[in-house]
């Protein structure tokens, strides 16, 4: 059984996908990118602000399925340019502050949807 988890105060889906899907109290959240969903304008204030988006956009979707970054196991970041890593873990981190944080890989990539520069997903558990 699937739950599709859906919420206006993060951006629509772009393609054939859901914003996240909960299944057996998981929930699988779509990769988000830096953009603003009041707007639906990207977010190019430089990496740090572009990572603040992409987790604003995170939690926007957590609160809609009931749950808290506390809750996340699991996060993936896309990157084109390892030389910010420390700039994003410094914004990505603030959101797990005084909690554990998740398991997490990152990876530098050539394109990414719209030619962003970041984008994350992660996976939460109930």
């Amino acid at each position: 059984m699937k739950e599709n988890i859906s919420t206006v105060n993060a951006p629509a889906a772009i393609g054939p996908y859901s914003q996240a899907i909960l299944s057996n109290n998981t929930l699988y959240i779509s990769g988000q990118i830096p953009l603003n969903p009041t707007n639906g304008e990207l977010v190019s204030t430089g990496i740090e602000g572009e990572t603040a988006q992409c987790m604003k956009n995170i939690e926007a979707i957590l609160t809609a399925a009931e749950m808290t970054f506390e809750q996340v196991v699991k996060a993936t970041i896309f990157i084109r340019d390892m030389g910010q890593f420390s700039l994003i873990n410094a914004v990505y981190s603030s959101y797990f502050d005084g909690i554990i944080p998740p398991a997490r890989e990152t990876v530098e990539v050539s394109r990414l949807p719209k030619d962003v520069n970041i984008e994350i997903s992660m996976i939460a558990v109930r």
